[in-house]
């Protein structure tokens, strides 16, 4: 026998200590009468156990053969197996990597679920895999209530509590599109190392204080702690000290290698979270086998005794005990149950290598964008009550306003039009946001519809991803785009992949506002001044809208929440801080860039821009401030060059048509692209190699960027910025020289 081949020591292990009695005593005595559950249901557990342990065991051995991918596994975890059992799937749950026992579990409580083909293919990467079509080794299932997670480091955590908080306000609002038992709670697991993450700790702050203010929030936290985070050992009683103890949060802890105290204590944990309302953090203590993955060799951290006292405590061994002690099977059922799983994994494992994989760019996109959902809009809220919302604005709406004002207007018909629709943040409530764009709405519609976040952009956006789960539309506000780098990875690792991992499945619809750019003269610097759109140039599938004028803005954001709502599309929208308030564009008082509130259901079309002027002699392509400021310069660049020229407002950064660029552009052969972003990395910095690399015609491009540089405060605020002044300078220099 191999000393380093771990998996084989474990499996042999277990058949000689069952035929030899000697197998490991619990630290709580306990027996059936104790957890109010029958012979069947701990078979029924002990059978998902010995499932899960040989899907490890034999992924292993494929993956020496180069037929499997991954194989991180949940040999030691077995134990949440109860989980499985004692909650019902319409119990939805976000599970950690390590939750193959729960999977399988589960799926008992369906007839004709195939588990584990569905888990095996899963392993193979096969595009016959039922949740991700083999784009990842994910446990997931959409008829078990189980969204797919594919890292459950701790990203899922801040999502599973805004989907505990959609559970009771779906209930309360009484909304159609709620998908969640009105009584249901929240799973959500995830290792030791993982509670340290900044992502879980926001989670935990958020459950607690939602908790504190009245809200409700049933969720379960379910820490399987191991004891390490890959090669890196916990503290010693680091979990214990750091939750058992906190406000709001109700501590429970239990044995995982006792399968009877984790069942007795999973029952109380959820009586409580049920019947309360409140979050919970069920501690489950266990142990890992066969290191983190695959490639991890535990001896390289562990020395053998080490190892070889982990073992000694296989929950499978513990669990062979009970059952046995409590005559629900003979040791020689025990032995013949586990050979006959072995059978029935290698079967359906080999069977599964055979399956098809995906091996096209085009299959591998194709879930990308969700094409499983096309709802019917909800019609247009009718005029009495829009007159009731809107107030002394009702009659005011065929007025010139400037952009703050109108995307206002746009959230109360939206908030009219969706009755699922929520708008949340930091101070959008009864301040109405710090450039007052929500006020008003929280008056006319409640704090069940727009309410206050804490001061923390991870939870602003897991609680996004949450509220989708069950049916929202949700309308979060970062209050500053330098803000939302705090919490990036809820969009790009989250929100974003959710469809491309469930094969459109499973959607985060929700369209996130967010007050960006630059131009503000002394206020607040680079933190509230930042101008890189960078961080979502490269996320698939997220649309991204920048309007430069409040009729356009709201024109937009019309088709922005109908693409979110229709489609399960994440939307980014950036309103340029610098326009909100803007009246005038080439003198004081002309009221150039104040708009009437367009009628209600005229929109911008995705991927559509808008055109300025028809001439020929040069053509420039910009968006948001760049756009101002372009037409701003337009009259003077005329002048100076004796010529019309066109001015383009891409409107969309993202779904941008080359093809109806170059169309518009037609004969033009000068292109100045104005981008008010830093030129490494900026959209305009992609559009002209785009423009250079599709053009038949003989074309001259310039990129006028934002130098790459931060913004700083006071009078030199705009100095690294595209302003009309230099946009006449390189206008005139790139007309005359090409």
């Amino acid at each position: 026998m191999n000393l380093f081949n771990r998996a084989e020591i474990i499996d042999q292990n277990f058949s000689r200590q069952i035929k030899n009695n000697n197998l490991p005593q619990a630290k709580k005595r306990l027996s059936l009468s104790d957890i109010m559950l029958g012979p069947n249901d701990l078979i029924s557990i002990f059978e998902s156990q010995i499932n899960s342990r040989h899907m490890d065991l034999k992924a292993r051995e494929l993956k020496e053969k180069g037929k499997c991918f991954y194989t991180i596994g949940s040999s030691g975890h077995e134990t949440n197996a109860v989980f499985g059992n004692i909650f019902p799937f319409s119990d939805i749950a976000f599970l950690h990597y390590r939750s193959g026992a729960f999977f399988i579990e589960r799926s008992k409580q369906l007839l004709g679920s195939t588990p584990l083909y569905d888990m095996a293919l899963s392993f193979m990467a096969s595009s016959d895999d039922p949740i991700s079509g083999g784009r990842h080794k994910v446990i997931g299932s959409k008829i078990l209530n189980i969204p797919p997670q594919t890292s459950t480091i701790a990203s899922h955590i801040p999502k599973a509590v805004g989907t505990a908080f959609a559970i009771d306000r779906a209930r309360d609002l009484d909304i159609n599109e709620r998908e969640l038992d009105k009584n249901s709670i929240v799973l959500c697991s995830f290792g030791d190392a993982s509670a340290n993450h900044a992502s879980a700790l926001s989670g935990f702050n958020t459950a607690r204080w939602v908790k504190s203010i009245g809200g409700n929030v049933p969720i379960i936290f379910i820490c399987e702690d191991n004891g390490y985070g890959i090669s890196v050992p916990s503290p010693k009683n680091w979990i214990s000290n750091t939750f058992s103890n906190q406000t709001n949060l109700k501590y429970f802890e239990c044995d995982g290698l006792n399968i009877l105290d984790t069942i007795k204590i999973s029952k109380n944990a959820e009586e409580f979270c049920r019947s309360t309302r409140s979050p919970v953090f069920l501690h489950m203590k266990t142990v890992r086998l066969m290191g983190h993955a695959g490639s991890d060799i535990e001896s390289s951290y562990l020395s053998i005794d080490q190892i070889e006292q982990m073992e000694a405590n296989d929950p499978l061994l513990h669990t062979s005990r009970i059952v046995i002690e409590n005559k629900c099977l003979s040791k020689d059922d025990v032995l013949d149950l586990y050979e006959k799983s072995r059978s029935r994994i290698n079967f359906i494992f080999d069977k599964a290598t055979t399956r098809p994989k995906i091996l096209k760019s085009s299959q591998v996109m194709d879930a990308i964008i969700s094409k499983e959902i096309n709802k019917k809009n909800p019609p247009t809220p009718d005029e009495k009550l829009r007159s009731n919302i809107f107030g002394k604005d009702y009659k005011r709406l065929d007025r010139p306003v400037h952009m703050a004002k109108l995307i206002n207007y746009a959230l109360k018909d939206t908030m009219l039009q969706y009755d699922n629709a929520l708008v949340f943040g930091e101070d959008v409530a009864q301040k109405g946001g710090v450039y007052h764009i929500t006020a008003d709405l929280y008056k006319e519609f409640t704090i069940r519809r727009v309410f206050n976040s804490p001061l923390d952009e991870t939870s602003i956006l897991g609680f996004a991803s949450g509220l989708a789960h069950n049916g929202f539309l949700p309308i979060p506000e970062i209050q500053f785009l330098a803000y939302f780098h705090n919490a990036e990875d809820q969009l790009r690792g989250e929100a974003a992949t959710l469809s491309f991992f469930s094969q459109g499945q499973y959607t985060s619809p929700m369209v996130i506002r967010i007050a960006g750019l630059a131009y503000q003269k002394g206020f607040g610097g680079h933190f509230h001044n930042d101008n890189s759109l960078t961080v979502f140039r490269d996320i698939p599938g997220i649309i991204l809208a920048c309007p430069s004028n409040g009729a356009d803005a709201v024109r937009m954001f019309r088709t922005a929440i109908k693409e979110s709502y229709k489609n399960g599309r994440v939307v980014v929208f950036i309103e340029p801080i610098a326009l909100y308030m803007v009246k005038d564009l080439h003198k004081s008082k002309d009221n150039k860039w104040c708009f009437k509130y367009p009628d209600i259901g005229d929109e911008l079309e995705l991927g559509a821009f808008v055109t300025y002027g028809e001439g020929s002699a040069l053509t420039i392509i910009s968006y948001g401030n760049g756009l101002y400021h372009s037409l701003k310069a337009q009259p003077d660049i005329e002048k100076k060059i004796k010529n019309k020229i066109k001015i383009i407002d891409l409107c969309w950064l993202s779904d941008i048509s080359i093809e109806d660029i170059l169309k518009e552009i037609g004969e033009s052969n000068k292109i100045l692209i104005v981008d008010e972003c830093r030129s490494t990395g900026s959209h305009g910095e992609g559009l002209m190699a785009l423009l250079y690399e599709r053009s038949k015609n003989n074309i001259s491009i310039k990129l006028h960027a934002a130098k790459n540089s931060f913004i700083p405060l006071g009078e030199a605020a705009t100095s690294t910025l595209p302003d009309y002044k230099t946009i006449i300078h390189q206008s005139i220099k790139l007309y005359k020289n090409g």
